[in-house]
C-alpha cells in the first residue's frame, strides 16, 4: 500500500535508532555526529524516501547558528527568569546553536536578523521590543500567550488556572475562608489568567474578593505597602496568595509586624516557587512553574518550527506543580 504523506524526520530517526536531533544533525551534516552515524542515517533516509521540507531547507541554508532571547527587563534578576534562560541555553546547545539576548537596541537597528528565530519569555503587551520582534519576519515562540494582536509562530503554555484553583482549594480545605490575592498586572497572559481565576473561584465559593493589583516588576517596598494596607482594611483575611515573584518572602516582615502567625491564623502561598521559599520560617507553599523546563521547551518548539517539522501556530503544554509547605498547614 502506498502512503499519501511524505516520510518525516521523526520516522527517519526511529528507523535509524537515533534521536530526532541526531537525525537532523546527520542529514544537514552539522552538530556533534560521527561520520559513521551520519552515513547510517543518510542511508536509512534514502531507503525510506525521505525528502527534507523545502521551507526547512531554505532556512538551513540561511542558518546563522544563533537564536534570540528576550525577557522583560524589569525582572531579569529574578530566579525564575535566570532558570528560564539556562533552559533555553541548554536546549540550544544540544542543537549546536548560540543564544543572543535581544534588547531595544537590536530591534531598532534590525540586528535581530542575525538570528534564525526568537524566544520571548512572558511577553508584556506594553513591551515595544516584543512588538518589534513579533512584527518581524523572524519566527518567534512565546512562553505563555501574547495578549496583543500579533500571532507568534508557537506558544508553550501551562495551565495556571487549574493550578491556582488547586492552591485555593488547598487553602480552603485548611480552613481559610477569607483569602486575599496580591496580583500581578494583566499586561501578561499569566497575570490576566491568575486574576480571572481568583475572581471566578471567589464567585463559586460565595466569598468577597480581596484583590490588590501590582504593577509588573514592583519593588519590595510597594509590595509591603500593599499588604499592610490590605490587612489594615480587612483584618478578617486569614490567607494570602502572592503572585509576583519574590513577594511572599518580601511581605513576611509586614505580616509578623501585624501580629500574624504564618501557618497559624494566616496561611501564606506564592504563585512562583524559588529556592528562597524553602528556607523561610516557615517554608512557603508555592506553585512550581519549572522555568528551566519551560525555557528548554520554548527553544525546542522554535527549532521544530525552523526545521519545518512543526507547523506555525503550534501550542504545546508545559506541566507545572504545587509544592505544599508548612506555611499553609494548620
Amino acid at each position: 500500500m502506498r502512503r499519501n504523506e511524505p516520510v518525516n524526520l521523526i520516522e527517519v530517526a526511529k528507523a535509524a535508532g537515533v534521536s530526532k536531533t541526531t537525525a537532523s544533525d546527520a542529514l544537514r551534516n552539522s552538530g556533534r555526529v560521527s561520520e559513521r552515524t551520519r552515513q547510517h542515517v543518510v542511508a536509512v533516509a534514502s531507503k525510506l524516501g525521505y525528502s527534507p521540507n523545502p521551507v526547512a531547507r531554505s532556512l538551513r541554508m540561511a542558518r546563522t547558528g544563533a537564536i534570540g532571547l528576550h525577557l522583560p527587563e524589569v525582572l531579569t534578576r529574578s530566579e525564575y527568569y535566570m532558570s528560564f534562560v539556562f533552559g533555553v541555553v541548554d536546549q540550544a546547545a544540544t542543537m549546536d546553536y548560540d543564544v543572543t539576548l535581544l534588547t531595544a537596541r537590536h530591534v531598532s537597528s534590525h540586528r535581530f536578523h542575525r538570528v534564525d528565530g526568537v524566544v520571548l519569555g512572558d511577553p508584556l503587551e506594553t513591551d515595544t521590543v516584543v512588538h518589534g520582534l513579533l512584527d518581524s519576519p523572524v519566527p518567534a515562540v512565546t512562553c505563555e500567550r501574547y495578549t496583543g494582536e500579533a500571532e507568534p509562530a508557537g506558544v508553550v503554555l501551562s495551565d495556571h488556572a487549574a493550578m491556582l484553583d488547586t492552591l485555593l482549594d488547598h487553602l480552603h480545605a485548611q480552613g481559610a475562608g477569607h483569602i486575599a490575592f496580591l496580583a500581578s498586572s494583566t499586561v501578561t497572559d499569566w497575570g490576566r489568567t491568575l486574576q480571572s481565576t481568583y475572581l471566578r473561584w471567589c464567585e463559586r465559593h460565595g466569598t468577597r474578593p480581596r484583590l490588590r493589583e501590582m504593577a509588573f516588576g514592583s519593588p519590595t517596598a510597594i509590595m509591603q505597602d500593599n499588604v499592610r494596607a490590605l490587612l489594615n482594611a480587612d483584618p478578617e483575611v486569614d490567607a494570602l496568595v502572592c503572585a509576583p515573584d519574590g513577594a511572599a518572602a518580601a511581605v513576611l516582615p509586614v505580616l509578623r509586624a501585624a501580629g500574624r502567625t504564618i501557618g497559624g491564623d494566616l496561611l501564606l502561598a506564592s504563585c512562583v516557587d524559588s529556592a528562597a521559599l524553602t528556607h523561610t520560617d516557615p517554608p512557603i507553599t508555592a506553585i512550581d512553574l519549572r522555568p528551566r523546563e519551560a525555557g528548554a521547551a520554548c527553544a525546542q518548539l522554535l527549532f521544530d518550527v525552523l526545521s519545518g517539522e512543526t507547523p506555525k501556530g503550534t501550542v504545546r503544554a508545559q506541566p507545572i506543580g504545587l509544592t505544599e509547605r508548612r506555611s499553609t498547614r494548620r
